[in-house]
């Protein structure tokens, strides 16, 4: 089983439903666990809400802090467009992958569903890519 990260700034909205997407659809898969650099505290009413209209429940999901000295631990590492290299340099030790996905915070819930769905695309993507 593959260990991913999906790292953002403030681990509230974009990296919780990378998580919950990556738990779905990656069961046995993928380890999913997501992270920031300056986590918020709490994760996003509309991501919470965007996501369960998908039948996935991340209200029990909370910000975490990224360590970096546990990125060596991972497999693949995946931030959604941030700016986390910014705000942890040392990310740029180890290969990762940016998503590069708005940031809906503070949008309207159609924007929330808008990048949910891309999200969704690319965990889709990255499982299958897995299983290869």
């Amino acid at each position: 089983m593959k260990k991913v990260p999906f790292l953002c700034v403030g681990n509230s909205c974009r990296s919780q439903m990378a998580e919950g997407f990556a738990r779905h659809y990656g069961n046995g898969i993928i380890k999913a666990h997501s992270a920031g650099t300056m986590p918020a505290s709490f994760v996003a009413p509309g991501a919470v809400e965007v996501m369960a209209e998908k039948g996935i429940n991340i209200s029990r999901q909370s910000p975490k802090h990224l360590d970096p000295a546990r990125l060596g631990n991972y497999d693949n590492l995946i931030s959604m467009g941030c700016g986390v290299q910014e705000t942890c340099p040392t990310i740029f030790l180890k290969d990762f992958t940016d998503w590069g996905l708005d940031d809906p915070m503070g949008q309207p819930i159609e924007k929330y569903r808008e990048v949910r769905d891309e999200i969704e695309k690319l965990v889709l993507e990255l499982v299958e890519g897995l299983k290869k």
